[in-house]
Parts: C-alpha cells; structure tokens; sequence
C-alpha cells in the first residue's frame, strides 16, 4: 500500500488540492508519484525564490530597452556588467514571478507595468541622500527633465559624472555604465527612479511614459 511510504503532510495536502475527502483511500501508484512530485516542486520553487532582487528590474528593463531584438543571457550579462549566474538566477526568479513567459523569451508587459506601479516604490524605497557628482535620473533625467522643471537635482554617483546633485542609489552599481552604452535603458532606469522617489506629479508621467515604452517594446 504506497499510502504507507508517502508522509501523511504529502497525501493530506494533495487530497484536498484535489477535493478528495480526508481518509479516502488511493492506491493508484501513479497518483502517489504525482504527489511526491508535485510537493518536491513546490519545495523547489520556495527555495529558488526567496524575494525579487533590485538587479531584477535591472534585467527586465534591460530586455525592454532591446524592443523586438532577439537576446542571450551572456549578452545581458555583458551588456550590464552583472555576472551570467546572477543573470540566470534573475531570470528564473522573474519567470516564478509572472514577469517573463515560462519559455523565458517574453517579457508578460502588463504584470511587469503593475508592478512597477505598486509595487517598486514599496519594495526597493530610496530616499534623496548626499550631494555629489554623477549622472542625472528620475526626473532630472530625460525623458521628464523634458517637461518637468526642478531646482532639485537627482543623479546617480558617478566620478566621471558631469552635475552635482543628490545621490540617489543605483538599483544595482553597474547601472551609470550600462546607461552611458544603452540609451533606451537610460530612459526606463531614470523612470523607474521617477517611480521609486518622485511625488505625484513626478510618479503619475513615469507611469504613463514608462508603460508605453514597454507596451511598444
């Protein structure tokens, strides 16, 4: 009787994941190895995705800024400046997510637009810090520092960088180079700092502006 080589936490979780009344007996072998597989799975997943990384928005906007380009995880991986095994890891945790399609090949655009809008704020908060110089981002970036006018400079620390303004930490340390090589990710990471720091006015045309870009991406 295989009930008898299976925990009981097993047989109970599935037997009500699948409306089968408690003490009912199954001897269908394959029903059992359907079990231990599906919780083996379940394990798997809890232990591959313990929390979204700030890189992780990183490399979903980084595949964003590539439109209808075909891309490899090594091309990422150099293109970022971020290791292939973190790139790879990334992937997996936005595919558990929801944020990238099973086959790993496209992005799912309307779950990645929300959370962006309620979830990145929350997640990975930031607030102004220290005056110094590096790049400019959030609104002080385009596309916003083209409509939006502000004595308050944001920037992200950058030696090399040509204004001075408050320090807003990068969502990973490679991103002012990345950003000097790939202009479109420039524009979605200083909207996602729009995001993460801006008021209303600010935050509401990041929103708008960074869910067109990737519903057209």
């Amino acid at each position: 009787d295989w009930t008898y080589t299976i925990s009981s936490t097993v047989v109970s979780f599935r037997k009500r994941s699948l409306g089968i009344p408690m003490g009912f007996p199954i001897r269908d072998s394959r029903i059992a190895n359907q079990f231990v597989y599906l919780h083996r799975q379940n394990n798997l997943l809890m232990k591959k995705h313990s929390g979204m990384r700030p890189h992780d928005i990183v490399v979903l906007l980084k595949i964003v800024s590539k439109g209808d380009q075909n891309w490899y995880m090594k091309d990422l991986a150099n293109e970022l400046g971020i290791s292939a095994s973190e790139v790879t890891e990334s992937i997996n945790r936005s595919v558990i997510a929801g944020l990238i399609s099973s086959d790993k090949k496209s992005i799912m655009k309307l779950a990645l637009i929300d959370f962006l809008k309620s979830g990145l704020r929350y997640v990975f908060p930031q607030q102004p810090g220290a005056i110094v110089r590096g790049i400019a981002t959030a609104h002080s970036a385009p596309p916003l520092s083209d409509q939006i006018s502000s004595e308050e400079q944001f920037v992200w620390p950058y030696a090399k960088g040509n204004i001075r303004g408050q320090a807003i930490v990068p969502l990973h340390p490679n991103i002012p180079e990345a950003c000097l090589k790939d202009n479109n990710l420039y524009e979605l990471l200083a909207l996602a700092d729009a995001i993460r720091v801006g008021k209303a006015r600010e935050y509401n045309l990041a929103i708008e502006i960074i869910s067109k870009k990737i519903n057209h991406a």
